[in-house]
């Protein structure tokens, strides 16, 4: 692979959309409070020997890593025919763009964090309230990141819906299919 060429596309055909960090913020700061209180107590009460609390510990601090830290570290991406949604490393969807059928902004009440509406078979991949946007797929898709839950509807937010729309909607535009019978076909692409 040539360097500075992102697979999909180059660097250019490729744009982050950066999602809510608050929820995010205070689960790292409620999360490094348990992992130290637990740890003290470990250490202090029940006088765990060294290496029960060490492996303890290196447990621990990979649960703040993983759930704590990683979600403030990524984006949901978008590149000529693929849109990412990712949540830390846990979650991540990749979905053919010729697969959405429509994307809108979402004005419904949405849980925080990653969340599946079995019934409604809507997918909730949100870290803030504002900025919502709801997209129709296709065909329902099954999501192993929550636990194999199919959903045809996914909800997450953005920090700049408007912008994010649009560039959804242009590479939509781009995707149409050449009709072979118009003069100027073989110049499509």
């Amino acid at each position: 692979m040539a360097r500075g060429v992102v697979r999909g596309g180059s660097p250019r055909d490729r744009r982050e959309f950066a999602y809510g960090r608050g929820y995010f913020l205070q689960r790292l700061v409620l999360y490094a409070i348990v992992v130290a209180f637990a740890l003290a107590v470990l250490v202090a009460f029940i006088r765990a020997p060294v290496a029960w609390a060490a492996g303890i510990g290196i447990v621990l601090v990979a649960y703040l890593v993983i759930f704590g830290v990683s979600p403030l570290l990524t984006s949901h991406t978008m590149s000529r025919g693929l849109l990412t949604l990712r949540q830390g490393w846990v979650f991540r969807a990749f979905l053919p763009l010729k697969g959405i059928v429509s994307a809108g902004p979402y004005d419904g009440e949405a849980p925080l964090g990653l969340h599946a509406s079995i019934a409604r078979r809507r997918l909730y991949v949100t870290g803030s309230k504002v900025g919502l946007v709801a997209i129709r797929l296709k065909a329902p898709r099954r999501f192993w990141g929550v636990w194999g839950a199919f959903a045809d509807e996914i909800v997450f937010d953005v920090d700049s819906r408007d912008s994010f729309l649009e560039a959804l909607r242009q590479r939509q535009v781009s995707l149409a299919p050449v009709q072979p019978e118009r003069a100027d076909a073989y110049l499509r692409y």
